[in-house]
């Protein structure tokens, strides 16, 4: 969950009451990943987790990471032998910018575990390259390099991290991104705390992963 900075009220503020109205000239994204009620007549058959719909991609699995004690999904994955793609999704304000609050709390919280966070410039703008010490299966120390991107949309937020190769060669990263431009998020009509995860269902073919 994302938190935003602390305010004067007492309460954590809800996306609706942050922004009411939209902005008049906002322009239409070219790409994805698109808001459920603006989804492209582009026929990719896609699988319905509640609030992210994703379309398979050839080469690789598609998992979900789930929470064993609440049996709660917390994340989607596209998996591979070269790479993987983890998405979430959250609640944000309306036409707010979301990824640019967020983005130094990852980087602190990464620092703080021993690990880096550098800003680059990508296709969507400004993204976070890590490297954060993990434990191998084998009890040893490693290194585990990941690229986060964030987009934001329609009072949504969608992080998107990228592992293995995609994220060590981002130039090379294409079809991985391009994977990401298919996603779509569905927000909802409900009123949530802003930085709240949006709600993920596990369908009954999925692999779940604790």
């Amino acid at each position: 969950m994302f938190r935003r900075k602390a305010r004067s009220q007492p309460d954590e503020p809800l996306d609706d009451e942050l922004a009411e109205t939209e902005d008049e000239g906002a322009a239409e994204p070219s790409e994805g990943p698109w808001d459920s009620d603006d989804v492209p007549d582009d026929g990719l058959p896609r699988v319905d987790l509640g609030s992210l719909r994703v379309a398979p991609r050839e080469g690789a699995e598609l998992r979900l990471q789930v929470d064993e004690a609440s049996g709660e999904v917390q994340s989607v994955m596209l998996a591979g032998d070269e790479g993987a793609l983890e998405l979430r999704a959250f609640a944000a304000p309306r036409n707010g910018d979301l990824w640019s609050e967020v983005r130094p709390q990852i980087a602190a919280d990464v620092a703080q575990h021993g690990g880096t966070a550098t800003e680059r410039e990508g296709r969507w703008g400004t993204e976070l390259v890590c490297q954060v010490q993990v434990v191998t299966p084998d009890g040893k120390q490693a290194i585990q390099p990941s690229r986060i991107v964030g987009v934001n949309g329609g009072r949504w937020l969608l992080r998107a991290t990228f592992l293995g190769q995609p994220a060590v060669e981002p130039d090379t990263a294409g079809p991985w991104e391009d994977a990401l431009t298919t996603v779509v998020v569905h927000r909802g009509s409900q009123a949530m705390p802003v930085g709240d995860a949006l709600p993920l269902v596990l369908p009954d073919d999925a692999q779940r992963l604790g």
